[in-house]
């Protein structure tokens, strides 16, 4: 797999993955494995940052082996995801960012608004902010201009696992983007990774579609085999769509019918 970069760190894997809703630590740890991912984000709010004596999710992540990405999950104003932020980089988990502001509980979709505004005041505070944001190219530019390190824009709600449901808008998110393009949420299974990755997306991050999974490990590996035939294929490049067939043998040197 080639390497990608973000905010000039290089990274291998183009499968970031979550940590949340696993029926296990050990088997969340156990689907890490199997991904390959190099990225893990964990929200900032699950974090036991008060008593380390107790269990602790960080317990089953290998800081060696995963790069720890927190996240701002849960907040819904600009002001709480900026002070989450600063108390993940506080007790030393991170100053990179998965900056999310929602603003529906419904949809979950984010507030965009409020995201451009958050990540104005991270960037100036020196935090490299990856932003979760709606699939919407000029939101995106925005998000770039105000000094995001990459753009994340959904694939569908989260958790929902529709796929990806308006693949010309990732289509020109990426056309049109100077940092790296991370599809984040909506991912039902690996077909759905795979496609995102053919449409030319830099990575994409999921955690629902492996976490709940039957066999979450399974999952785990099939979605690495998915980003990774995706990447391959856009590197590849496909074929013109065609309205009629045409043929896979070439015709030149066959022997004609004889005419009686």
């Amino acid at each position: 797999m080639d390497r990608f970069e973000i905010a000039g760190r290089e990274f291998t894997s183009r499968l970031l993955i979550g940590t949340g809703k696993y029926p296990s630590h050990q088997i969340m740890q156990e689907a890490h494995a199997a991904s390959g991912a190099e990225v893990v984000t964990v929200a900032v709010r699950r974090v036991n940052i008060t008593d380390r004596s107790k269990e602790s999710m960080l317990d089953y992540i290998d800081p060696k082996r995963y790069f720890l990405l927190p996240n701002t999950a849960a907040c819904y104003t600009a002001e709480d995801a900026i002070r989450t932020a600063r108390l993940g980089r506080e007790v030393g988990l991170s100053h990179w960012v998965k900056l999310e502001v929602i603003g529906d509980e419904k949809t979950l979709f984010p507030d965009n608004e409020a995201l451009l505004e958050a990540t104005r005041v991270l960037v100036k505070e020196g935090f490299v902010v990856l932003p979760y944001t709606n699939d919407d190219p000029v939101m995106c530019r925005k998000l770039e201009d105000a000094g995001a390190a990459a753009v994340m824009p959904l694939g569908a709600p989260i958790g929902s696992g529709l796929g990806i449901q308006n693949p010309n808008n990732i289509r020109i998110i990426k056309e049109q983007a100077g940092v790296p393009v991370i599809v984040d949420a909506g991912v039902g299974t690996a077909s759905d990774a795979t496609f995102a990755m053919e449409l030319g997306a830099d990575a994409v991050l999921m955690n629902t579609a492996i976490a709940l999974a039957r066999d979450p490990v399974a999952m785990a590996r099939a979605m690495r085999l998915g980003v990774e035939a995706g990447r391959l294929a856009f590197r590849a490049g496909r074929i013109p769509r065609k309205p009629y067939a045409s043929a896979s043998s070439p015709i030149e040197g066959t022997i004609a019918a004889s005419r009686a």
